[in-house]
């Protein structure tokens, strides 16, 4: 037998209807056959309590005991059913009408004085063989003015309610199994129907493959209920599109910036062996190679880098980094590199103000930036770096001039190997890769990093370190 979790949703479903209409139906089934039977019961105790009740009437009307036994027809075709015990007598002689069919055996009663009223608590339970219950009632009646006394007992064999209920019951157990296959194959054939959204959502989905990832759910065919689901899914094949197409550009710039220094250290090495060098001509490309191996190392300590922060579970020490004092050493630092393009660097943070990050991580944020500008700002220009306290944290903003930038440049400017066009096409040293290192270092510390860009070509990155209760990990 397969398990239940193999079973399909609408055979689950349809189950538990049957096994609820079950449960439903025989209850009330149930409650309906007992509430007939204690109806049916309490009728033959009162047919009986009014029949025991007649026959006292009708004894105190005669004269004497004579008259009954000269007359004895008369009282025993009037209790009812042929089964029913009709028994008179007077105390502790025999019984001189005793109408018993089926022999039953009186219980143990002590007969109802004269002049009380029979009730219900008159009667006894009893039994026959046969499982069909059995009403007895013993009284005592005065015949006459003779001041004669008759005991009556009396016996009400409930075979006709026995045979009606047993009819009853066949009907319930009918009811209940109608019920439960109507309810299983009805159940069964609507669930089919109202599942079909899902089974085209199936559908739908398989269609999606890594060629063709822009088909998404159709929510407005989907029922209110799968609207959210489909809606879900549809937001998490947007997200696997970017992650796919970033991926596929990822994989193409990382091809084409690792080609470079190949081809170069390939073609410079084949020029070499093509004819015998002297000594100084080995150095220069043992030079030249060097030159290109360590570029080639950069971009691989980058990627690394960068596929170390992509796990959410990285964690880093932190610790209070006072920003004037870092931010002068990091000014000094590239002081001599912005002499080159004449530009200077000024420093604008306030006395103590700190934030909470990790040094080494925070000093390659700030770096990047600070190369960045150096390296695309108009020369003879002032390289801004202040730090200021906000709301959610420490924001350090890095600014210089330079050409303007569009927004489709400022939304690609933190992703991974992406520069300008003019950039792409002319040599330099950079990889593309210093500015999502940026990022990256930010979504470690669960701050941000953007950029703007004013009309007049002032560029400003900023950084937002958040105070250490808001950090968030993502």
């Amino acid at each position: 037998m397969r398990p239940w979790r193999s079973w399909t949703l609408a055979f689950r479903v349809s189950a538990l209807f049957a096994l609820i209409a079950f449960l439903v139906v025989t209850g009330l089934g149930m409650y309906l056959y007992n509430s007939a039977r204690m109806s049916l019961e309490i009728r033959a105790d009162y047919t009986l309590i009014g029949r025991v009740e007649h026959f006292r009437n009708l004894l105190h009307d005669l004269y004497n005991v004579e008259q009954m036994e000269q007359r004895p027809a008369l009282f025993e075709s009037m209790l009812g059913n042929e089964q029913d015990v009709r028994i008179f007598r007077r105390q502790g002689e025999a019984p001189f009408i005793n109408m018993n069919p089926d022999n039953l055996t009186p219980p143990a009663m002590t007969p109802v004085a004269i002049g009380v009223p029979l009730g219900i608590s008159s009667l006894h339970d009893g039994m026959r063989a046969d499982g069909v219950r059995v009403r007895w009632v013993a009284a005592l009646a005065d015949v006459g003015n003779h001041n004669d006394t008759v005991e009556i007992v009396a016996a009400y064999v409930m075979t006709q309610e026995s045979r009606m209920m047993t009819v009853y019951l066949w009907r319930v157990v009918a009811a209940v199994a109608l019920a439960v296959l109507l309810t299983s194959v009805l159940g069964f054939a609507v669930l089919r129907r109202d599942l079909m959204p899902l089974t085209r959502m199936s559908r739908r989905a398989a269609e999606i493959t890594p060629a063709n990832l822009s088909t998404r759910l159709r929510e407005e065919d989907a029922p209110a209920e799968l609207r959210q689901l489909a809606g879900a899914l549809n937001a998490m094949l947007d997200r696997l599109e970017n992650g796919y197409e970033h991926l596929s550009q990822f994989s193409a710039d990382l091809a084409h910036e690792i080609r470079t220094p190949v081809n170069i250290l390939m073609g410079q090495t084949q020029v070499t062996l093509g004819q015998r060098r002297n000594v100084e001509e080995y150095e220069q490309l043992l030079e030249s190679n060097l030159e290109e191996l360590t570029r080639l190392s950069r971009i691989i300590e980058n990627i690394l880098f960068l596929a170390q922060t992509d796990h959410a579970e990285l964690v880093v020490d932190r610790s209070a980094i006072v920003l004037q004092e870092e931010l002068q050493k990091i000014a000094d630092y590239f002081e001599g590199v912005a002499a080159e393009r004449d530009m200077q660097f000024e420093v604008d943070v306030a006395p103590g103000l700190a934030c909470n990050a990790n040094l080494v991580m925070w000093r390659r944020a700030v770096s990047n930036l600070v190369v960045n500008a150096v390296r695309y700002g108009d020369a003879g220009t002032a390289i801004r770096i202040s730090a200021r306290a906000t709301a959610d944290g420490v924001a350090i903003d890095v600014a210089n001039r330079g050409a303007a930038m569009t927004r489709q440049q400022m939304e690609r400017m933190f992703d991974r190997f992406y520069r300008g066009d003019k950039s792409r096409s002319e040599f330099t040293e950079s990889n593309g890769l210093g500015l999502a290192i940026v990022k990256a270092i930010m979504t470690v510390h669960g701050g941000t990093a953007a950029v703007t860009c004013s009309a007049d070509g002032r560029i400003a990155f900023s950084l937002l370190f958040p105070v250490p209760e808001k950090i968030t990990l993502r």
